[in-house]
């Protein structure tokens, strides 16, 4: 019994604490800190055409970062499967068991999918950069008339 109101003590603490927390956060402002950069102008940039050229421009460039990394990852992968191909045939001194030729084939659709695979998201990255760039002139368009 006395465990049974200890417990009930404790959650009522608890929670006491927890509510007082909640309110001291809220009242400092502990979530909205900075309330003037909320009243910042941003319409200035964003109107901005050279601010729409730097857009264009920073999706370009992270779209070759984004590709040439597909590419790199594509790369490894494939000298991976190269790898094992290798050690498995060491493994069996070339003898073109079962073992040997179904290392080789493993390592023909790893290497087959790697490159579909990078491509496909090459062509991915390709779009998202296109449509990045066609809304920015959507955009500057608008705002040019």
């Amino acid at each position: 019994m006395l465990m049974k109101r200890l417990s009930v003590i404790g959650n009522w603490i608890a929670t006491t604490v927890l509510c007082l927390s909640a309110i001291a956060f809220i009242w400092q402002g502990a979530f909205f800190t900075n309330n003037s950069a909320m009243a910042a102008p941003s319409v200035n940039l964003i109107a901005s055409s050279d601010a729409g050229d730097k857009v264009q421009e920073k999706a370009r460039e992270d779209a070759g970062r984004a590709k040439n990394f597909i590419r790199d990852t594509a790369n490894k992968v494939e000298r991976t499967a190269n790898k094992n191909a290798s050690k498995v045939e060491d493994a069996t001194d070339n003898s073109g068991n079962f073992i040997e030729r179904k290392a080789k084939q493993d390592r023909n659709t790893i290497q087959k999918r790697a490159e579909e695979d990078a491509a496909r998201t090459e062509k991915a990255v390709d779009n998202t950069k296109n449509a990045i760039e066609r809304t920015v002139d959507n955009i500057k368009d608008a705002l040019s008339k």
